[in-house]
């Protein structure tokens, strides 16, 4: 019921003559807008998709309930979509953007639509049908983080973009007091129904690499933020820029390696369908480090420090659905695949 009403949402959220407006200014075709659908997908932000003068545009804005961070993020996103042009990672294609929401209540982009497909949804008959295809989509997310860890942010004018001063230091006692504050929320079951929060922080901090390596990060690299072609086993675009900023690039790889399909675990989370075919989660670390030539000992730290930090920000909705603010089934069930990765995170370090 929630999915099928945010997909009409835009009617009441988009004003289609103030955009039409807005669009006249910036020289982007003339008359109606036709052919407006949202896309499906991630239900933080709102997609439309529309055809306007023959050519098709993807409008992205915040979602229905903005939170009072959000325009800045579509600042922050439409920023990063622009640097990104002309580089070899993929991405959609900024066309051009609005801060201020006078125009449409809330800031907002246009980015070229993205011909291709969301392996977590479904698999193509294609790609389903042959597993030396999905290895290659396995090592083509690979070559998309590296392709990013590349980018130097300062000659792509994202100079500004979050702070490198004190990264490192900042990363475990951030979420630890992001964990410990969820203790507002009433009904919380607290940092005992957690498995053994203080050994994983202790751990990091004892381990904590010396130096970083500073570059630009997508920030939630996953299989679900990315899209492949129709066609072949490579990206089409790496999508949901909203947490780029700068820092170490090898959290992106600790975050594929958290989410990554792990062999150990008794249940294990099997984002695509059929999986057989994709690389291991050795073979993935040992292409980005090959490729890239950073340390196994810091890859290995970040593998640790990203189911962590994932694990943190779910347990959110755990917590606010033990004060009835969400669903519990969904908290309940993002509070178990903390449990998974805070199990994931120890059994990196030997515990």
């Amino acid at each position: 019921m929630g999915l099928a009403h945010d997909r009409e949402a835009w009617r009441e959220l988009i004003d289609l003559d103030a955009l039409s407006r807005w669009m006249n200014r910036e020289g982007l075709g003339a008359g109606p807008i036709e052919d407006a659908a949202t896309l499906g997908g991630g239900t933080q932000n709102i997609l439309l998709r529309f055809v306007r003068a023959g050519r098709e545009y993807v409008l992205r804005r915040p979602p229905r309930r903005p939170r009072p961070e959000s325009d800045e993020v579509m600042r922050r996103e439409m920023k990063v979509l622009a640097a990104l042009r002309g580089t070899d990672v993929p991405h959609p294609e900024f066309i051009a953007g609005c801060g201020d929401p006078a125009v449409l209540g809330t800031a907002f982009y246009l980015m070229e639509p993205v011909e291709g497909f969301n392996a977590t949804v479904a698999l193509p008959t294609l790609h389903a049908g042959d597993a030396a295809l999905r290895r290659r989509m396995g090592e083509a997310i690979v070559d998309g983080a590296i392709a990013l860890s590349r980018i130097d942010p300062h000659e792509r004018g994202l100079g500004d973009l979050g702070k490198l001063d004190g990264w490192l230091d900042r990363q475990v006692p951030r979420w630890r007091a992001q964990l410990d504050g969820y203790a507002k929320f009433d009904g919380w079951t607290g940092l005992e129904a957690l498995p053994d929060v203080d050994a994983i922080c202790a751990w990091l901090e004892a381990n904590r690499p010396a130096t970083m390596q500073p570059g630009l990060i997508h920030g939630d690299y996953h299989l679900a933020n990315v899209m492949y072609r129709n066609d072949a086993p490579e990206l089409a675009a790496i999508v949901d820029w909203e947490l780029a900023s700068r820092g170490d690039p090898l959290l992106d790889l600790g975050w594929l390696t958290a989410t990554w399909r792990d062999p150990d675990e008794a249940e294990t989370r099997v984002s695509v369908t059929p999986w057989d075919g994709f690389p291991s989660l050795e073979e993935i670390v040992d292409r980005y480090l090959g490729a890239t030539g950073r340390s196994a000992a810091d890859a290995h730290w970040y593998s640790v420090l990203a189911p962590f930090k994932l694990g943190a920000i779910l347990e959110g909705s755990h917590a606010r659905a033990c004060a009835g603010l969400t669903p519990k089934p969904i908290g309940d069930a993002l509070h178990a695949h903390t449990i998974s990765l805070f199990h994931r995170a120890l059994r990196r370090i030997g515990r």
